[in-house]
């Protein structure tokens, strides 16, 4: 169906690393875009074609309804020709909202509330009444979440301080702040026109154990009347007062512990106990919605199941309730869901617990059932943490999109993928500034021949190595988390395991959950944030940016303040952002350049010192690999790690915060690579990777276990369980059809093992 209508074509598109790149693709076809990790796949992709789809979709709105909509600044490009609407289908999470779930998002949740209303025994009512989010269907105990938090007040407060001194133990209530005012300087309110305060509400220096038993009650549990306090202007200022219990409880309990940032969910569970709702039994339904049924089973009893079980739950009711077309289209979007791998998931899963990947194939289901034609569907790798055999059905789906009249854009370094590709564009040659130009456009016959990185990937699979022998293992017993049944198992010390199967057979459990919980001493290396500050940059990470500061004062006999554009060498006109932006309150924000520092984000006068003659803007434009190559030193020696994990092409001033899960990864590696007598955890690392980069990594863990470790990997990529000394396979499929051993041993007889799908593909893939 490839190129039936005029095709997509970008002009000179110079966003990031870009070099002018001119592409055209097909339409309606599946495109896919490849290349090594920062050469600019997403800079074209997404920010080019994506970002000014959507940015142009937006005009067309009337202004009052755009400027409630998403705003997307004009990316660099000269032109784009035949530019249709963009829905992008990335591996973003799906919010932090505690009240969505499977159910929620793929709407068949609602489905099944129109059932119950129709069909449900004794019925509850309209379908609102089977709607946990809804008031006349939620537990009226836990208001729908399915978990009681409890405030534990004599955690949140130490009895022997008093307010001033800090006995609110919690930071939203530490001294000076908002809160903390409402307490510790609060009177009691004086009705104008008077301007005096009145008497103080409590004795902020009275330590709490001192307070009498009705003051100390008024501070826990009053309400109903208002207060006065000064503000930071000397104004006086009224408010309603909230006690301290109920104030927590409405802004920090209400809310469940899911829908907090993370910094501030872990002060609150110092102070609450949590526990699955008595009421509902964790359902989050009333009373009225459990007790209505249909053929013995309540709504909450179909959303426990996992998808697969559902499905012939719902086929077999067909008969029992006489309407099949109510059942229709629940069953479809069922089948949709088992399709993209994930009929192991149950609707009533939170959504705040779903991988990326998991996210982004549910985004892919709700579109299939979409009968949009002339659109273009933008994918960010979506095989990550799909078995082979799902991959397959993945392919079958982006098909089916194709197939419907749409231009499918896929940034992918999967081999299988890339083959079953309309239309190929390689971009590279390299990374970062070695990268950003096409390298390759045209069929994935015709780029299996090229000298591409991408083509030697696709016509050269990684060499042979010789398998470890090991003499002593690391025993895992009785492992039972999640869907694992009593499970036996042995790693092999000083080796590299691959831990395989489809998603959902039990595979993180094990390696990342029940093998550190039996021995504290694993590492686990994921791909989740890096866990540092959100200024953090490769140069401050490795702990060389105060160094470089230092020097450049030394050199000058300056302040090291006047090289931190967080302090006091910030350009006085963008404040040390580089960009000014102008908010056209109606119209699309404008950003620019700052005139002052050209973006340099530096008072102009620091950009006089030099060191190895470079300004220090232009320091935190060096790329790790030329830091390496031109500065040495302690620069040279800190920075080593990050070229060996394959992230050189990083400039010393990329926001750590703006890589991708594999970077992060790896940037958790670099920390680690002189450890010695280590085990190693390493959850899906080949994600994000470009053929030639999984080459790099498979050396890195040879280079790691060489030094006296263990890597253990939970893979998918079958050239990297080729080259493993032994397999631990999971299966045979997924939720409670895996959870058990289906093989172990070394890679070349699992091909064997008809009994594994991992050993089907793996055979496929080694004839």
């Amino acid at each position: 169906m490839k190129g039936t209508r005029p095709p997509l074509v970008v002009h000179g598109a110079r966003e990031n690393n870009l070099n002018g790149v001119t592409v055209s693709i097909p339409s309606p076809a599946l495109t896919v875009v490849t290349g090594v990790s920062g050469s600019g796949k997403s800079s074209l992709v997404f920010e080019t074609i994506a970002k000014e789809s959507q940015r142009q979709l937006n005009e067309v709105f009337p202004l009052f309804i755009r400027n409630r909509l998403p705003k997307f600044e004009r990316p660099d490009f000269e032109y784009i020709e035949n530019l249709a609407p963009a829905i992008v289908v990335d591996q973003r999470g799906l919010g932090r909202n505690a009240r969505s779930t499977v159910g929620t998002l793929t709407e068949v949740q609602p489905m099944l509330r129109v059932l119950f209303s129709r069909h449900g025994s004794p019925s509850a009512g309209e379908s609102t009444a089977y709607s946990f989010n809804a008031p006349e269907g939620m537990c009226p105990e836990c208001d729908g979440l399915g978990q009681v938090l409890t405030l534990d007040v004599d955690r949140l407060l130490d009895r022997s301080k008093s307010l001033n001194e800090g006995a609110i133990q919690h930071p939203s209530f530490a001294v000076g702040t908002n809160y903390w005012k409402r307490y510790a300087t609060a009177h009691f309110h004086v009705e104008q026109p008077s301007s005096r305060l009145g008497e103080p509400l409590f004795d902020a220096d009275l330590p709490l154990k001192d307070y009498p038993e009705e003051k100390l009650e008024l501070l826990l549990y009053g309400g109903g009347f208002r207060t006065d306090r000064l503000d930071d202007l000397g104004n006086v200022a009224v408010n309603d007062y909230e006690g301290l219990v109920d104030r927590f409880t409405r802004r920090f309990v209400k809310p469940g512990l899911d829908s907090l940032k993370a910094k501030e969910r872990k002060h609150v569970e110092r102070v609450v106990d949590m526990a699955v709702c008595t009421a509902c039994a964790g359902t989050r339904l009333c009373r009225a919605a459990l007790d209505s049924r249909i053929d013995g089973r309540n709504i909450a009893d179909l959303s426990a199941m996992q998808v697969t079980d559902l499905l012939d739950t719902l086929v077999a009711m067909e008969t029992a309730i006489g309407d099949a077309s109510l059942l229709a289209q629940p069953i479809a979007a069922l089948r949709r869901m088992e399709t993209v791998g994930l009929g192991y998931l149950s609707l009533d899963r939170s959504s705040l617990t779903l991988s990326g990947g998991e996210a982004q194939r549910l985004k892919t289901v709700r579109h299939l059932g979409s009968s949009l034609t002339g659109m273009t569907y933008v994918f960010d790798e979506p095989s990550t943490g799909l078995h082979p055999r799902d991959v397959e059905r993945l392919i079958a789906l982006l098909y089916q999109l194709r197939d419907k009249g749409n231009i499918v854009l896929v940034v992918e370094h999967n081999r299988a993928v890339i083959e079953a590709a309309d239309h190929v564009i390689d971009i590279g040659p390299g990374a970062g500034k070695h990268g950003g130009s096409v390298v390759f456009e045209g069929t994935p016959a015709e780029l299996a021949a090229s000298g591409t990185a991408t083509g030697r990937g696709l016509r050269e699979p990684l060499p042979a190595s010789r398998s470890r022998r090991f003499d002593a293992c690391l025993a895992v017993r009785s492992a039972n988390l999640h869907n694992l049944r009593d499970v036996d198992v042995d790693f092999p010390l000083g080796v590299l395991t691959a831990v395989t199967g489809v998603a959902g057979s039990g595979k993180s459990s094990l390696a990342t959950k029940v093998l550190p919980q039996q021995h504290p001493g694993v590492v686990v290396i994921d791909q989740s944030a890096v866990g540092i500050n959100p200024r953090s940059t490769p140069a401050t990470y490795a702990k060389i940016w105060d160094h470089i500061r230092r020097e450049f004062a030394r050199v000058h006999g300056v302040s090291p303040g006047l090289f931190s554009f967080n302090a006091e060498g910030a350009c006085p006109t963008c404040k040390g952002r580089g960009t000014v932006t102008s908010d056209m309150a109606y119209l699309d924000p404008v950003t620019v350049t700052c005139e002052t520092c050209g973006g340099g984000r530096y008072h102009p006068d620091v950009l006089q010192y030099r060191l190895y003659g470079r300004t220090i803007t232009q320091m935190l434009e060096t790329t790790v690999e030329e830091a390496v190559e031109q500065i040495g030193g302690t620069v040279r020696d800190r920075l080593n790690a990050f070229v060996d994990v394959g992230l050189g092409y990083l400039t010393l001033g990329r926001p750590l915060s703006e890589l991708s899960g594999g970077e992060r990864q790896r940037v958790k590696l670099a920390s680690r690579l002189t450890d010695n007598g280590r085990i190693f955890v390493f959850d899906e690392p080949t994600s994000g990777l470009h053929m030639a980069d999984v080459r790099n990594l498979v050396a890195l863990f040879h280079r790691i276990i060489d030094a006296g470790n263990t890597v253990i990997v939970i893979e998918h990529d079958l050239d990297v369980v080729r080259l493993a000394d032994w397999v631990i396979d999971l299966g045979p499929e997924a939720g409670h059809d895996g959870g058990s051993i289906v093989f172990t041993g070394r890679p070349e007889d699992l091909a064997d093992a008809q009994d594994s799908l991992t050993g089907r593909y793996l055979a496929k893939e080694l004839s």
